[in-house]
């Protein structure tokens, strides 16, 4: 279970998981050698998955997003494993959802543009068999996007 110092860690962690340990010591009162430990063992329970540095979409020339709904009338183990497999292959997805509801899967997609997106789309199709509908929208706008997750201190 995690206590009040162990959310406030994640918190500022999910902020800037370049803050030194001294500063993330300080912020919540410990010294450095128990808030290591603290901080270990998050990693080691999966609390914390990996520290990555998040890149700007659009100085990347990756300006176009598009949300991408599946369905399908396949749904055996080995055409599941084989289309997982080709989604996970494909940089441009950036998360891929099963679904309830109406659609099977989601897929949130970053490429360049449409031509780009139309190749994505092509290799799809063409790579995985049993697609019935597969329906693109396309963002107009980011208006917020954030990989924080609410952690309620």
């Amino acid at each position: 279970m995690l206590d009040k110092i162990d959310r406030k860690l994640l918190t500022l962690l999910q902020k800037d998981c370049t803050l030194s340990l001294q500063a993330l010591s300080e912020e919540v009162n410990l010294t450095s050698t128990p808030c290591w430990k603290r901080l270990k063992k998050l990693e080691d329970d999966g609390y914390i998955r990996q520290k990555v540095a998040l890149l700007d979409a659009t100085k990347l020339g990756l300006n176009l997003t598009a949300f991408v709904l599946i369905k399908t009338q396949c749904h055996s183990s080995e055409w599941y494993q084989h289309f997982v497999d080709r989604v996970n292959a494909m940089p441009e997805v950036m998360a891929f959802y099963r679904m309830a509801g109406e659609y099977d899967y989601l897929m949130h997609v970053q490429v360049a543009d449409m031509k780009s997106y139309d190749n994505f789309y092509k290799q799809l199709v063409n790579s995985v068999s049993g697609l019935s509908d597969v329906t693109s929208s396309f963002s107009m706008e980011e208006i917020k996007l954030t990989t924080c997750l609410p952690i309620t201190e």
